[in-house]
Protein backbone atom coordinates (compact mmCIF):
# COMPACT_ATOMS: atom_id res chain seq x y z
CA UNK A 1 0.00 0.00 0.00
CA UNK A 2 1.57 3.31 -1.00
CA UNK A 3 1.01 6.66 0.71
CA UNK A 4 -1.48 7.90 -1.88
CA UNK A 5 -3.67 4.81 -1.48
CA UNK A 6 -3.52 5.07 2.30
CA UNK A 7 -4.61 8.69 2.18
CA UNK A 8 -7.56 7.75 0.01
CA UNK A 9 -8.53 4.99 2.43
CA UNK A 10 -8.37 7.50 5.28
CA UNK A 11 -10.47 10.01 3.36
CA UNK A 12 -13.06 7.36 2.52
CA UNK A 13 -13.52 6.67 6.21
CA UNK A 14 -13.72 10.33 7.17
CA UNK A 15 -16.36 10.96 4.52
CA UNK A 16 -18.31 7.94 5.71
CA UNK A 17 -18.05 9.14 9.32
CA UNK A 18 -19.62 12.45 8.32
CA UNK A 19 -22.51 10.64 6.64
CA UNK A 20 -23.32 8.23 9.46
CA UNK A 21 -22.92 10.79 12.23
CA UNK A 22 -25.66 12.89 10.64
CA UNK A 23 -27.97 9.88 10.60
CA UNK A 24 -27.00 9.04 14.18
CA UNK A 25 -27.86 12.59 15.17
CA UNK A 26 -31.35 12.18 13.76
CA UNK A 27 -31.81 9.08 15.91
CA UNK A 28 -30.85 11.04 19.03
CA UNK A 29 -33.37 13.76 18.23
CA UNK A 30 -36.26 11.29 18.17
CA UNK A 31 -35.53 10.52 21.81
CA UNK A 32 -34.40 14.02 22.81
CA UNK A 33 -37.78 15.50 21.92
CA UNK A 34 -39.73 12.61 23.50
CA UNK A 35 -38.16 12.10 26.96
CA UNK A 36 -41.22 10.26 28.25
CA UNK A 37 -40.49 7.47 25.74
CA UNK A 38 -37.41 6.16 27.54
CA UNK A 39 -36.09 5.51 31.03
CA UNK A 40 -32.68 6.28 32.47
CA UNK A 41 -30.51 3.48 33.82
CA UNK A 42 -27.31 3.67 35.86
CA UNK A 43 -24.11 1.88 34.88
CA UNK A 44 -21.68 0.39 37.38
CA UNK A 45 -19.89 3.74 37.68
CA UNK A 46 -23.28 5.44 38.37
CA UNK A 47 -23.18 7.34 35.06
CA UNK A 48 -26.53 7.45 33.21
CA UNK A 49 -27.34 5.51 30.05
CA UNK A 50 -30.50 5.32 27.96
CA UNK A 51 -31.97 3.32 25.13
CA UNK A 52 -30.92 6.22 22.90
CA UNK A 53 -27.23 5.69 23.73
CA UNK A 54 -27.47 2.02 22.83
CA UNK A 55 -29.58 2.54 19.71
CA UNK A 56 -27.15 5.10 18.32
CA UNK A 57 -24.09 2.99 19.05
CA UNK A 58 -25.68 -0.07 17.42
CA UNK A 59 -26.45 2.00 14.34
CA UNK A 60 -22.91 3.33 14.12
CA UNK A 61 -21.34 -0.08 14.71
CA UNK A 62 -23.55 -1.80 12.16
CA UNK A 63 -22.90 0.91 9.57
CA UNK A 64 -19.13 0.76 10.03
CA UNK A 65 -19.08 -3.04 10.06
CA UNK A 66 -21.04 -3.22 6.82
CA UNK A 67 -18.84 -0.69 5.00
CA UNK A 68 -15.47 -1.60 6.55
CA UNK A 69 -15.78 -5.13 7.98
CA UNK A 70 -12.08 -5.46 8.82
CA UNK A 71 -11.86 -2.31 10.95
CA UNK A 72 -11.65 -2.33 14.74
CA UNK A 73 -14.45 -0.59 16.67
CA UNK A 74 -14.30 0.70 20.24
CA UNK A 75 -17.42 2.27 21.73
CA UNK A 76 -18.73 3.26 25.12
CA UNK A 77 -21.67 0.90 25.44
CA UNK A 78 -20.56 -2.44 23.93
CA UNK A 79 -17.54 -4.71 23.72
CA UNK A 80 -14.67 -3.92 21.39
CA UNK A 81 -14.87 -5.39 17.89
CA UNK A 82 -11.46 -6.57 16.72
CA UNK A 83 -10.10 -5.80 13.28
CA UNK A 84 -7.21 -6.55 10.95
CA UNK A 85 -7.09 -3.52 8.63
CA UNK A 86 -5.07 -1.24 10.89
CA UNK A 87 -7.99 1.18 11.14
CA UNK A 88 -9.74 1.80 14.45
CA UNK A 89 -13.01 3.65 15.09
CA UNK A 90 -13.73 5.14 18.52
CA UNK A 91 -17.33 6.18 19.07
CA UNK A 92 -19.41 7.80 21.78
CA UNK A 93 -23.07 7.63 20.81
CA UNK A 94 -24.15 10.42 23.16
CA UNK A 95 -21.48 12.47 24.86
CA UNK A 96 -23.15 14.51 27.56
CA UNK A 97 -25.91 12.09 28.46
CA UNK A 98 -26.70 14.17 31.55
CA UNK A 99 -27.43 17.14 29.32
CA UNK A 100 -29.41 14.93 26.95
CA UNK A 101 -31.75 13.49 29.60
CA UNK A 102 -32.43 16.94 31.03
CA UNK A 103 -33.35 18.47 27.69
CA UNK A 104 -30.17 20.54 27.33
CA UNK A 105 -29.11 20.68 23.66
CA UNK A 106 -25.35 20.63 24.33
CA UNK A 107 -24.89 16.86 23.95
CA UNK A 108 -23.02 15.44 20.95
CA UNK A 109 -22.19 12.35 18.91
CA UNK A 110 -18.49 11.57 18.55
CA UNK A 111 -16.43 9.60 16.05
CA UNK A 112 -12.64 9.33 16.01
CA UNK A 113 -10.61 7.34 13.48
CA UNK A 114 -7.08 6.01 13.84
CA UNK A 115 -4.77 4.27 11.39
CA UNK A 116 -1.92 2.27 12.86
CA UNK A 117 -2.46 4.08 16.20
CA UNK A 118 -2.27 7.56 14.59
CA UNK A 119 -5.33 9.83 14.74
CA UNK A 120 -6.32 10.61 11.16
CA UNK A 121 -9.88 11.91 11.44
CA UNK A 122 -12.54 13.09 13.86
CA UNK A 123 -16.13 14.32 13.82
CA UNK A 124 -18.24 15.98 16.51
CA UNK A 125 -21.93 16.51 15.79
CA UNK A 126 -24.32 18.58 17.90
CA UNK A 127 -27.70 17.38 16.59
CA UNK A 128 -29.95 19.63 18.68
CA UNK A 129 -27.93 22.72 17.68
CA UNK A 130 -27.55 21.75 14.03
CA UNK A 131 -23.76 22.08 14.13
CA UNK A 132 -20.89 19.79 13.25
CA UNK A 133 -17.11 20.03 13.16
CA UNK A 134 -14.78 17.59 11.45
CA UNK A 135 -11.10 17.34 10.66
CA UNK A 136 -8.69 15.14 8.78
CA UNK A 137 -4.93 14.83 8.99
CA UNK A 138 -3.42 17.71 7.05
CA UNK A 139 -6.69 19.04 5.59
CA UNK A 140 -7.80 21.35 8.37
CA UNK A 141 -10.86 21.48 10.61
CA UNK A 142 -14.22 22.44 9.15
CA UNK A 143 -17.34 23.83 10.82
CA UNK A 144 -20.81 23.18 9.45
CA UNK A 145 -24.08 24.75 10.59
CA UNK A 146 -27.62 25.05 9.29
CA UNK A 147 -26.82 28.71 8.59
CA UNK A 148 -23.85 28.16 6.27
CA UNK A 149 -24.35 26.52 2.88
CA UNK A 150 -20.79 25.17 2.84
CA UNK A 151 -18.35 24.24 5.62
CA UNK A 152 -16.14 27.08 6.83
CA UNK A 153 -12.60 26.71 8.14
CA UNK A 154 -12.54 26.29 11.91
CA UNK A 155 -9.87 28.29 13.73
CA UNK A 156 -9.01 28.68 17.39
CA UNK A 157 -8.87 32.08 19.07
CA UNK A 158 -5.81 34.33 19.12
CA UNK A 159 -6.02 34.95 22.87
CA UNK A 160 -2.45 35.52 24.07
CA UNK A 161 -3.01 36.43 27.70
CA UNK A 162 -4.43 33.82 30.04
CA UNK A 163 -6.03 36.59 32.10
CA UNK A 164 -8.30 37.27 29.12
CA UNK A 165 -9.15 33.62 28.51
CA UNK A 166 -12.49 31.83 28.74
CA UNK A 167 -12.06 28.54 30.65
CA UNK A 168 -14.58 25.73 30.23
CA UNK A 169 -14.95 22.42 32.02
CA UNK A 170 -17.57 19.69 32.28
CA UNK A 171 -18.18 19.33 36.01
CA UNK A 172 -16.30 21.00 38.86
CA UNK A 173 -16.84 18.11 41.28
CA UNK A 174 -14.86 15.85 38.94
CA UNK A 175 -11.68 17.59 40.09
CA UNK A 176 -12.40 16.44 43.64
CA UNK A 177 -12.50 12.82 42.49
CA UNK A 178 -8.86 12.96 41.40
CA UNK A 179 -7.66 15.37 44.11
CA UNK A 180 -7.17 18.23 41.68
CA UNK A 181 -9.54 20.80 43.16
CA UNK A 182 -6.60 23.12 43.98
CA UNK A 183 -5.51 23.05 40.34
CA UNK A 184 -9.01 24.03 39.27
CA UNK A 185 -9.10 26.94 41.73
CA UNK A 186 -5.69 28.22 40.62
CA UNK A 187 -6.70 28.28 36.98
CA UNK A 188 -10.08 29.82 37.71
CA UNK A 189 -8.36 32.71 39.52
CA UNK A 190 -6.14 33.41 36.52
CA UNK A 191 -8.74 33.54 33.72
CA UNK A 192 -11.37 36.05 32.71
CA UNK A 193 -14.41 33.76 32.78
CA UNK A 194 -15.22 30.19 33.81
CA UNK A 195 -18.25 28.23 32.63
CA UNK A 196 -19.37 24.59 32.63
CA UNK A 197 -20.24 24.47 28.94
CA UNK A 198 -18.50 21.14 28.94
CA UNK A 199 -18.21 17.67 27.46
CA UNK A 200 -17.28 17.68 23.77
CA UNK A 201 -19.21 20.93 23.35
CA UNK A 202 -16.47 22.72 25.27
CA UNK A 203 -13.76 21.48 22.91
CA UNK A 204 -16.05 22.41 20.01
CA UNK A 205 -16.12 25.99 21.29
CA UNK A 206 -12.33 26.09 21.59
CA UNK A 207 -11.87 24.71 18.06
CA UNK A 208 -14.18 27.39 16.65
CA UNK A 209 -12.57 30.26 18.55
CA UNK A 210 -15.44 30.89 20.95
CA UNK A 211 -13.51 29.77 24.05
CA UNK A 212 -9.83 29.43 24.85
CA UNK A 213 -9.44 26.56 27.34
CA UNK A 214 -11.36 23.33 27.92
CA UNK A 215 -10.24 20.87 30.60
CA UNK A 216 -11.35 17.45 31.83
CA UNK A 217 -9.54 15.81 34.76
CA UNK A 218 -11.25 12.54 33.79
CA UNK A 219 -11.80 11.66 30.13
CA UNK A 220 -12.51 8.43 28.25
CA UNK A 221 -10.62 7.41 25.11
CA UNK A 222 -13.71 7.66 22.91
CA UNK A 223 -14.36 11.18 24.23
CA UNK A 224 -10.84 12.35 23.40
CA UNK A 225 -10.60 10.51 20.06
CA UNK A 226 -12.04 13.19 17.74
CA UNK A 227 -10.97 16.12 19.90
CA UNK A 228 -7.19 16.00 19.48
CA UNK A 229 -7.09 16.04 15.69
CA UNK A 230 -9.88 18.62 15.46
CA UNK A 231 -8.10 21.01 17.81
CA UNK A 232 -4.74 20.48 16.13
CA UNK A 233 -6.15 21.04 12.65
CA UNK A 234 -7.91 24.18 13.93
CA UNK A 235 -4.57 25.52 15.16
CA UNK A 236 -4.90 24.53 18.81
CA UNK A 237 -3.46 21.87 21.06
CA UNK A 238 -4.72 18.89 23.05
CA UNK A 239 -2.68 17.03 25.66
CA UNK A 240 -2.95 15.19 28.93
CA UNK A 241 -2.01 16.98 32.16
CA UNK A 242 1.66 16.10 31.61
CA UNK A 243 1.70 17.82 28.24
CA UNK A 244 1.69 14.60 26.19
CA UNK A 245 -0.29 14.69 22.95
CA UNK A 246 -2.45 11.59 23.32
CA UNK A 247 -6.08 10.52 23.37
CA UNK A 248 -5.30 7.77 25.86
CA UNK A 249 -4.30 9.87 28.86
CA UNK A 250 -7.69 9.47 30.60
CA UNK A 251 -7.72 13.28 30.96
CA UNK A 252 -7.62 16.24 28.63
CA UNK A 253 -6.49 19.83 28.21
CA UNK A 254 -7.57 21.61 25.05
CA UNK A 255 -6.50 25.18 24.26
CA UNK A 256 -5.87 27.58 21.42
CA UNK A 257 -2.23 26.48 21.64
CA UNK A 258 -0.85 29.94 22.40
CA UNK A 259 -1.60 29.73 26.13
CA UNK A 260 -1.22 25.97 26.50
CA UNK A 261 2.06 26.05 28.40
CA UNK A 262 0.71 28.70 30.75
CA UNK A 263 -2.29 26.51 31.49
CA UNK A 264 -0.05 23.52 32.24
CA UNK A 265 2.16 25.60 34.51
CA UNK A 266 -0.78 26.90 36.51
CA UNK A 267 -2.41 23.49 36.82
CA UNK A 268 0.88 21.96 37.98
CA UNK A 269 1.63 24.96 40.23
CA UNK A 270 4.90 25.80 38.49
CA UNK A 271 6.43 29.23 38.19
CA UNK A 272 5.43 30.98 35.00
CA UNK A 273 8.34 32.48 33.09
Amino acid sequence: MNQLEMNQLEMDRLEFARVIIRAAGEITLKYFYAPSEYSVERKSDTSPVTIADRAVERFLRDSIKEQFPDDEILGEEFEIQSGTSGFKWLIDPIDGTKSFIHGVPLYSVLIGIEHETISIGGVIALPALGEMIWAGKGIGAWHETMRFKNPIRAKVSNCKNINDAIFLTSEVLTYDKVQRQDAYKRLEKNVSLTRTWGDAYGYFLVATGRADIMIDPILSDWDAAPVMIILEEAGGKFTDWNGKQTIYGKEGIGTNGIIHENVLQILCNKNIK
